[in-house]
């Protein structure tokens, strides 16, 4: 399980350092792509693999299902971490997630997220302010 959040660099040939508590569950290789809202997703090449068999599910005759399912492969990346633990991050994503300088990699259950740092600090601040109704409104557990 991935959790935490890291406050990292984009080098000048677009890598990041990879947080080392998320290096082992990543494993060798993992699968970078276009993530909701400006954000990037790593997933183990484990869990991509059950997304994939979900994503294969849906019905090809609605043209959302189409849609997301061809942003979402379309932008993915199979990468590697190297010696160092840096991850080069394809183009095309750093564009689609405003990757300039600053990024805050997070932990979300089984995936990472790689976010601009100014992004995330505005999704935080959106988000932060109604937690406790989006809560109310999505579980129903006792935390």
């Amino acid at each position: 399980m991935f959790m935490g959040e890291y406050n990292h660099v984009l080098d000048s040939k677009g890598r990041i350092i990879m947080p080392a508590k998320f290096r082992e569950g990543l494993g060798e290789r993992f699968v970078i792509t276009r993530g909701l809202d400006n954000c990037l997703f790593v997933y183990p090449l484990s869990e991509w693999t059950l997304l994939e068999q979900k994503l294969r599910n849906l019905p090809f005759t609605r043209s959302d299902a189409r849609a997301f399912v061809r942003f979402f492969f379309s932008g993915a990346s199979e990468c590697e971490l190297d010696k160092q633990g840096r991850v080069l991050i394809p183009n095309n994503l750093r564009e689609h997630a405003k990757l300039k300088k600053d990024v805050v990699v997070i932990g979300v259950s089984g995936r990472v997220e790689i976010w601009s740092r100014e992004v995330w600090d505005q999704y935080s601040e959106e988000t932060g302010i109604s937690f406790e109704q989006i809560a109310e409104k999505i579980i129903d557990i006792e935390l």
